[in-house]
């Protein structure tokens, strides 16, 4: 045995025995957090991004997707690849063009449109409201003020209400922002600071981009609105539940739907077009180590190549509810790796927001940073600090 491999071997020793840390949520409330606005709202206040331009374009996968193997960063040496990992107590924030989301708008909109907009960021005071206008971060470094449209707070039939912004607003190609609003969605082409509006019927409350479509859901209902054209119609697909699709795989992929609670978790897979059922498989945790299990899951899932990341509720060695992110294999159903984000932390704190281009998975890690976590080599750094807000991120 040489040096490298006993301290591989000390290395997955001290991980497997790390204690969590205290838990501060009932699990009850956890449960109901994913199905109502509360669950929005905590998505609202987290920070929420859509892969691509620093982070990648999200690729669902055909059913079953192809074989994509993520690369692991090139310049990092392995830390730790086992399927359970925990990220460190401090983390490093190396520089990071997204830093300038911090900075106010330089510029209006309407006075400059972007060529390609990088990350969209609405800040938030500590109760969830929105402060200033959305800023708009162009491929150039400029942060621009959106000030072509509006945003109302998006709102359910009990009244609850969270920022228009949310994971899933800002489309694959930077181009264009969709967002839920009461009885329409409205659509900004950013290239051109113009704005369309779609009547709709509803408390609509979610979007999610699907080629050239945007999914919009909420009040029990879905819509497909075509992004060029005035068709529009209701599809048979929980916004809810429904893994944000991969843009390089055109409007025919499947849409994944991930569903269920601990002993009755499924990856459904429906036809683009009409949301008919092709195939159903469950979600499995075999290859965790005891007494690992995933309990729920949380927020919007990403699809990168055949892996699903999302954020989740599990089972780890010191509570029954904890924290987690979870990595699966969208052909098996098998979870391949789980991130362990402890007990200190409140229900809900750290949904998955996208993957980079170098198959790292990124999250929200409360209570207001951004981190980046390659489940391949364990490694876990942070992106942006001391942003409080939502941010959506583009390709």
């Amino acid at each position: 045995m040489n040096e490298q491999d006993l301290r591989r071997l000390l290395t997955v020793s001290v991980e497997d025995v790390l204690p969590s840390q205290p838990a501060t949520a009932g699990w009850d409330r956890a449960r109901r957090t994913r199905r109502t606005r509360r669950a929005v709202g905590a998505v609202a206040l987290a920070v929420a991004l859509i892969g691509g331009g620093t982070v990648a374009a999200l690729r669902p996968a055909a059913d079953p997707p192809p074989d994509h193997p993520v690369a692991p960063t090139p310049t990092v040496e392995p830390t730790h690849a086992g399927p359970v990992q925990r990220p460190p107590a401090e983390l490093t924030y190396p520089p990071d063009p997204l830093a300038r989301l911090a900075d106010p708008p330089a510029v209006p909109l309407s006075q400059r449109p972007v060529r390609q907009a990088l990350a969209l960021y609405q800040p938030l005071d500590e109760e969830g409201r929105a402060v200033g206008p959305v800023r708009v971060l162009g491929d150039d470094g400029v942060v621009r003020g959106l000030d072509v449209v509006t945003l109302a707070p998006t709102r359910d039939a009990s009244g609850n209400e969270a920022a228009a912004v949310k994971p899933g607003v800002l489309s694959p190609d930077g181009r264009w922002a969709a967002f839920a609003q009461t009885n329409e969605v409205i659509m900004v082409d950013l290239t051109r600071a113009g704005v369309r509006r779609v009547p709709l019927d509803g408390y609509l409350e979610l979007v999610v981009w699907a080629g050239d479509r945007v999914l919009v859901g909420g009040d029990g209902r879905t819509y497909a609105v075509e992004r060029d054209a005035e068709a529009a119609g209701t599809i048979d697909v929980s916004a809810w539940n429904v893994v944000a699709p991969d843009p390089s795989a055109g409007r025919e992929a499947p849409l994944i739907e991930m569903t269920g609670e601990r002993g009755g978790l499924a990856l459904r897979s429906r036809t683009a077009d009409d949301a008919t059922i092709r195939s159903e498989r469950r979600i499995t945790a075999d290859a965790m180590p005891a007494p690992y299990q995933v309990n729920e899951f949380y927020g919007r899932g990403w699809l990168h190549g055949g892996r699903i990341a999302t954020g989740a509720w599990i089972v780890s060695g010191e509570i029954d509810g904890a924290e987690g992110t979870a990595v699966l294999d969208a052909r098996t159903g098998a979870v391949t790796h789980l991130l362990d984000l402890g007990r200190d932390r409140t229900k809900g704190c750290c949904p998955v927001l996208g993957w980079d281009n170098k198959g790292a998975v990124l999250l929200r890690l409360a209570p207001v940073g951004l981190a980046r976590w390659n489940p391949e080599t364990g490694e876990i750094t942070g992106i942006v600090r001391d942003l409080r807000g939502v941010v959506a991120l583009a390709g």
